[in-house]
């Protein structure tokens, strides 16, 4: 069961940083081309992006995701370098769901929508992705960091929690 969750968290990972990666360049390099400009253009590059993000990374994300959850579970993994990673993983996330934004935007906005530059994401999402890497092939301990942190961030609270987040 274990060797089938990593497969999956593996194979959905490949297909979602690749995608993350290529996701800001299609929309810099074919968004930005005078071919846009054209009503065929425009639906071209619509159809693509929207079709990429939503039928191949989005569900590659959610296996990914959902695999590797599983597999905290069945390890029974709780070290600090997995919240590290799982840190970094927020990350990309994040930045998933920006670069859906501008793909809606782009949509709305029927060429009319001003790109920004796929720099900043795409640097983001190689550290991200090289800093995911790396914790996970090292694994190292980050115990020593973690005692570093505020005693209100080490600490639980003692208290109860807020009625509407009181699982049913």
């Amino acid at each position: 069961m274990i060797a089938l969750g990593k497969a999956l968290h593996v194979a959905g990972l490949a297909v979602w940083c690749a995608g993350l990666l290529a996701l800001p360049l299609i929309i810099h390099l074919y968004g930005r081309h005078p071919r846009i400009r054209t009503q065929a253009g425009f639906a071209e590059f619509r159809l693509l992006a929207h079709r990429a993000y939503t039928r191949l990374v989005t569900p590659a994300a959610i296996l990914a995701i959902a695999a590797g959850t599983a597999l905290i579970f069945l390890e029974g993994l709780r070290d600090a370098w997995l919240m590290a990673k799982l840190a970094t993983v927020a990350g990309m996330v994040l930045i998933h769901a920006w670069l859906g934004h501008v793909i809606s935007r782009t949509g709305e906005g029927a060429g009319q929508y001003r790109l920004p530059s796929p720099l900043p994401a795409l640097v983001a999402l190689v550290v991200l992705m090289a800093l995911t890497l790396w914790l996970v092939l090292a694994k190292p301990d980050l115990a020593p960091l973690a005692e570093r942190l505020p005693d209100w961030l080490r600490q639980p609270r003692g208290r109860e929690l807020a009625p509407p987040l009181v699982p049913i």
